[in-house]
């Protein structure tokens, strides 16, 4: 278990900005649309489901109803009618600076949004890039935020040791947990039952390698992630940006 720790993250920018009505409108959106393709793909068990537990999960944590929740999984699982015929698909480019970029999409047009979605690369100093170019640096991992207030900071060393978890981050606000895919679930019901509060969770594309970005290159980089995110299509946006923290909080 290795702590990381230094220059911000994405995961640390994406925490720290706001949340507009508009932009909590198309949250919503986005994460109905995850429930009803994981109840589409898997069933709407919950239980016998870890991606669509997790969906909803991350939407009950948005204050998403459960009227809401409920008849995103009957769609998925056509019961209710009215699923559009959604396919998952992946953009890679990059960014100003070089920053690697992935948006992982959901569409049913994917000529429009592949269009669009290399537009927005274009209109903020970036470029889309052929498949494969950037995905290999990400890797699937489990991901937890664990707020500072929770615990000490050695009760969190123990924790992260008895869940075995094989990296961690001591951030001045909160605390993150990493662990393998394929131990999410596990690493999630164990932090339930311990009543660990958590603040996000969820199956992350985590960089293998960050690049830092110039001071002059930050603003021009962070309009084009947020526009990125806000594209009806885009469920995620990941990338391996390293941003100096004094950077960041300048005005």
């Amino acid at each position: 278990m290795e702590a990381m720790s230094g220059h911000s993250k994405w995961s640390t920018i994406k925490h720290k900005k706001a949340t507009t009505d508009a932009r909590r409108g198309k949250l919503f959106n986005k994460l109905l649309r995850e429930i009803t393709v994981a109840a589409r793909l898997g069933g709407g068990d919950v239980k016998a489901s870890p991606r669509l537990r997790t969906a909803v999960l991350e939407a009950r944590a948005n204050s998403v109803p459960n009227e809401t929740i409920e008849r995103a999984i009957k769609k998925g699982t056509g019961e209710l009618a009215g699923e559009a015929a959604y396919e998952e698909t992946l953009y890679e480019g990059y960014g100003p600076g070089g920053v690697a970029v992935l948006v992982e999409a959901m569409t049913d047009n994917r000529n429009r949004t592949a269009g669009e979605i290399r537009n927005i690369f274009a209109r903020n100093g970036g470029n889309l890039g052929e498949s494969g170019c950037v995905a290999w640096m990400f890797h699937r991992r489990g991901f937890f935020s664990i707020p500072r207030g929770a615990m000490d900071e050695e009760a969190f060393m123990d924790l992260a040791l008895a869940l075995g978890a094989d990296d961690i981050a001591i951030e001045p606000d909160r605390y993150e947990i990493y662990t393998p895919a394929e131990d999410f679930a596990s690493t999630l019901e164990e932090l339930e039952r311990r009543g660990v509060a958590l603040e996000a969770k969820e199956l992350a594309m985590i960089p293998q390698t960050s690049v830092p970005v110039p001071g002059n290159r930050v603003s021009q980089l962070l309009r084009l992630l947020d526009a990125l995110e806000d594209h009806d299509d885009a469920q995620k946006v990941w990338a391996n940006l390293q941003v100096d923290e004094q950077v960041l909080a300048a005005p």
